[in-house]
């Protein structure tokens, strides 16, 4: 039987070029990701570079610690915590100290900038490449060549002027600079440089009193660095980027085989019928296909694995590249990626040639006799069963999500995964709706004069299974396209428009401090309300740690200015012993008692004034000032008093707020506006590449294979009078007729999927219209119909010539 299945591979060259092909590139992205999901994983050793010259620095807690029945509880902080005002007088008798004052910025035209006071630039070794150093409030020094002096650029934090740049020995952040005094305003000391041993500051910092402070010294304090805690985030968004592309690429390369195989098999019923004529048991003919697809996968296999570890370094720039991986990430000399892949990509092989070999065992002698133009039975009983089971799953989990937790629904593992049951069970179906899809589409044609359309009706109406191994990577491509970027762009639009109807505001301030804030309060015609940012940590079940944002408001300001989703009880009951929850918490039920921990880490129990909608997720937990400790004003919504006259109103804010900035609340409403990062954008297009690759590969395998079986029809056609040219026709819009089929189902899926996160949206709050990315799908749909059309028409054009010589 190794004698035939090698005689069967090199005459069928063709017919398993195509799942050759997919499985090599399949197996050489899972050993491309590999190695770069072990490199991710791996964190490297880096220096000190933002507290690099100091020489111990002194950070405040940073977690959380929670006793509880079942252990100890750790949560950890958006960031470390103020250093204690006792510990800073006992620091200083120590030796002379600075105190740094790290806060975000998000400055006009150069994006999302870090703030520091002037005096901690020397830690870091930066020195004046132009200009000055900072004397006044409003100055500043840039770093990181983002702006120049002279300029006055417009920040979330007010307008600042621009007095001098400066530059490091490496470049690890952009950077602004500011006063001490001015860098108070926004931002409490959260590390503090002390010039003193080492052993002596241990000594004070291990008091109890002091409970989460660390002392770092040596290379300890690269933990202070900006970029570390962001190179953890990065790390972790490019873990999760990797394993769903990952799977995405599993799940497409074991369609593709398992379609090429089983198409292979159909095609070849007459050659599995001479051989059991000649004597070939079931089991002998399913070791031969069996053999076909260990020798194919094995060869491709290899051939991935090498393709992978060249794409791998590639793979690393273009990540680093696009911000969607660290600086200076690096492939490693990691080798189990190449064992995984290698071996996964032969199981892909093997699991796609189980179905088609037990059919192939099941060819009796009498197929060898057997001639027919219309495909009878593609509908098996397997493919209902499995096709029909995953439907009921994908529809049942659909309708489940929606009824007990919508909010599930725009999850992104959810909106990633769930789509592939429906996808699979739709393909797996397909020989069914193939046919009276094609048929509908080519309704009207076929009533045009000539029989160019009736014939193009018949071809894919009586060649169901031929359609099905078309349409299907049509299908899966469109679908995946749709679901996964339609999903993308209708929660940012669901996310922005919440924004603009929670922010029903005049205009908002920023960029100011505390007495600009009482300047603000005093402008006639104004209501004013002040925000700080917060957080809270909560017990839930007795054993998870949850932190949650949360604003520190004015009740009353609050709800003059803010329009909240409220599902229970009123914003305005909201005092100095409640607090605002939404319907996320495990307790959410108004009157309710509910233990917390504030930002200062004093744990108070708070009883719930009122309960938001959870909305997509952006609603937060809403306090007093009382309860948010250490929290500085970072907004002020204005609302005009009926009867003023915003013109003027708006001239006496922008006096008041001095450098501050004042926005209509439209303008404020669009910067806040959700924007896809560098790695979601980089991961959906991975995935979507990989998936039109593979699905243009299924393809063309197919077009060509189903060119050769199609020769005596052609020969019919050729007889019956029809020129050269009329055949091409045919042909062409056949396969035209079979991508548009594809299309439609893929939509029908996209369709469905849509459909259920535009009704969880409503479901939990957050309505919003659904985005279609027509013009993906339309460039989707157009490379589909070109590689269709034209492998269609060269294959034929070759068929034909051959068969006139």
């Amino acid at each position: 039987m190794l004698s035939v299945t090698w005689c069967g591979l090199r005459e069928r060259l063709v017919t398993f070029l195509g799942g050759f092909l997919a499985l090599a590139l399949g197996v050489g992205v899972l050993t491309a990701m590999g190695l770069a999901l072990a490199s991710a994983t791996r964190t490297p050793e880096r220096q000190p570079e933002r507290f690099a010259a100091a020489p111990v620095l002194v950070r405040g807690a940073d977690t959380l610690r929670v006793d509880t029945p079942a252990g100890p509880r750790k949560g950890r902080w958006s960031g470390p915590r103020a250093v204690p005002r006792a510990l800073l007088r006992e620091l200083a008798e120590l030796g002379p100290t600075v105190v740094d004052r790290t806060f975000p910025v998000r400055a006009e035209g150069a994006g999302e900038l870090v703030a520091h006071p002037w005096s901690t630039a020397a830690f870091a070794s930066y020195r004046l490449t132009a200009g000055r150093a900072p004397v006044r409030d409003g100055e500043a020094v840039a770093a990181g060549g983002w702006a120049r002096p002279g300029e006055r650029v417009d920040t979330d934090r007010g307008v600042l002027r621009v007095v001098g740049t400066a530059a490091a020995p490496t470049v690890f952040e952009r950077a602004v600079f500011l006063t001490e005094r001015h860098a108070a305003r926004f931002a409490a000391g959260d590390h503090v440089v002390v010039d003193a041993p080492p052993v002596a500051v241990r000594a004070v910092v291990a008091d109890d009193r002091y409970p989460g402070v660390r002392v770092l010294t040596g290379t300890e304090r690269r933990l202070a660095d900006p970029g570390t805690e962001r190179e953890r985030a990065a790390r972790t968004a490019l873990v999760a980027l990797l394993g769903t592309a990952g799977g995405v690429c599993g799940f497409v390369s074991v369609f593709v085989v398992a379609s090429t195989f089983a198409y292979s098999v159909a095609r070849r019923r007459r050659e599995f019928g001479l051989l059991r004529t000649a004597g070939a048991t079931p089991g002998q003919v399913r070791r031969t296909v069996y053999a076909e697809g260990l020798l194919v996968g094995g060869t491709a296999s290899a051939v991935g694995c090498l393709l992978g570890g060249w794409a791998a370094p590639l793979l690393a720039r273009l990540l680093v590249a696009r911000q969607a991986a660290p600086e200076g990430f690096r492939i490693g000399p990691d080798r189990w990626p190449y064992h995984l892949a290698f071996w996964t990509g032969l199981a892909v092989a093997l699991a796609g040639v189980a179905a088609a070999s037990w059919r192939a065992g099941r060819t009796g002698p009498a197929e060898a006799l057997r001639e027919a133009s219309v495909d009878h039975g593609v509908l098996t009983r397997g493919r209902l069963l499995w096709g029909g089971g995953l439907l009921v799953a994908a529809l049942g989990l659909l309708g489940y999500s929606l009824v007990a937790e919508p909010g599930e629904l725009l999850h992104r593992k959810t909106y990633t995964s769930r789509p592939a049951l429906l996808i699979v069970a739709v393909a797996l179906l397909a020989p069914g709706w193939v046919g009276p899809v094609a048929r509908a589409l080519t309704r009207l044609p076929a009533r045009l004069p000539g029989a160019g359309g009736e014939l193009v009706r018949a071809g894919v109406s009586t060649a169901v299974r031929r359609g099905a191994a078309v349409a299907s990577p049509v299908l899966v491509t469109v679908a995946l396209t749709g679901t996964l970027l339609g999903t993308t762009a209708t929660l940012n639009g669901a996310k922005a428009r919440e924004v603009e109807r929670r922010t029903t505001a005049d205009f908002v301030v920023t960029g100011v401090d505390r007495a600009g804030v009482a300047a603000l309060a005093r402008v006639p015609g104004a209501v004013v309300s002040p925000s700080a940012a917060s957080e809270v940590h909560v017990l839930e079940e007795g054993t998870a740690l949850v932190r949650s944002e949360a604003r520190a408001v004015d009740p009353a300001a609050l709800a003059a200015t803010t329009t909240l989703p409220v599902a229970a009880g009123d914003v305005r009951d909201l005092d100095d012993g409640s607090l605002v929850v939404n319907e996320e918490w495990q307790r959410h039920r108004v009157g309710q008692h509910v233990a917390v921990w504030r930002a200062d880490g004093q744990r108070v129990r708070l009883r719930i004034a009122a309960v938001l909608r959870t909305g997509t997720g952006s609603q937060g937990v809403y306090v007093t000032p009382a309860n948010a400790p250490g929290a500085v004003v970072d907004r002020v919504e204005v609302r005009v008093v009926p009867g003023a006259r915003a013109g003027a109103v708006a001239a006496a804010l922008r006096t008041a707020a001095g450098d501050g900035r004042v926005r209509t609340g439209e303008a404020y409403a669009r910067a806040l506006a959700p924007r896809a990062n560098g790695a979601t954008r980089i991961g959906f297009l991975l995935v979507l590449g990989i998936a039109v690759l593979y699905g243009a590969l299924a393809l063309a395998n197919t077009t060509l294979m189903a060119a050769a079986d199609r020769l005596p029809e052609l020969r019919a056609l050729r007889l019956a009078g029809a020129t050269r040219g009329q055949v091409l026709r045919v042909v062409g819009w056949e396969a035209a007729v079979l991508v548009g089929t594809g299309a439609v189902l893929g939509s029908l899926v996209a369709a469905v999927h849509l459909g259920a996160l535009a009704a969880a949206l409503a479901l939990v709050g957050a309505p919003a219209p659904v985005v279609v990315p027509w013009g993906p799908l339309a460039a989707v749909g157009a490379g589909y119909l070109t590689v269709a059309v034209l492998t269609a028409l060269w294959a034929t054009g070759r068929a034909l010539l051959g068969a006139r010589r």
